[in-house]
């Protein structure tokens, strides 16, 4: 199974998880493209929900991917920070300097568009992705990060996903939250 096709079906097992009437925050990348467009053609057939971009601060959130995104430790793909673009320099050295305070130093470099600019995010906020190779200790970066003026949020979803829809070779598993 090529990853693409891992990736529809694990958006085509977490649309199990959709009930009528509920509000859905949706996610982003190329696993919740899936998730849309499977839940389009299920609203186009008549389930009523509510769709909004991004979380929403759910009550319930349910991650999806391909099994490449399933690691032993964190870090083997650079963490986004969202960052306020005001004072991105101090806020670019404290993101650092917390990451080594907690044993993964690493440059959180600026993510830059295709025109060589400043990504933008949906909130006019820009994206560090921090390559800190290993991250040992998700907790302490998280609770770190979050202290750091000008640090909107970042990609450690410390005690928020319920569950996860993980698509490999061998097929989908739901891994839930004990």
């Amino acid at each position: 199974m090529d990853v693409d096709v891992q990736k529809r079906a694990a958006a085509a097992r977490a649309l199990e998880f959709v009930r009528p009437g509920m509000r859905l925050g949706l996610g982003t990348g190329s696993t919740a493209k899936h998730f849309v467009e499977l839940l389009a053609e299920r609203v186009r057939t008549g389930l009523d929900v509510i769709a909004v971009p991004t979380s929403s601060a759910s009550a319930r959130m349910i991650v999806i991917a391909d099994e490449s995104k399933w690691v032993s430790a964190l870090g083997r793909f650079p963490l986004p920070v969202e960052v306020v673009p005001f004072g991105l320099g101090a806020t670019q050295r404290a993101v650092e300097a917390a990451a080594a305070a907690v044993g993964c130093a690493g440059p959180a470099l600026l993510r830059r568009a295709k025109d060589g600019h400043a990504f933008v995010t949906d909130s006019g906020h820009w994206i560090l992705d921090a390559a800190f190779e290993r991250i040992a200790d998700p907790k302490s970066l998280a609770e770190r990060l979050d202290g750091i003026t000008g640090v909107v949020e970042h990609g450690l979803f410390i005690g928020l996903a319920h569950a996860a829809v993980v698509a490999g070779s061998s097929g989908v598993r739901v891994v839930e939250r004990r």
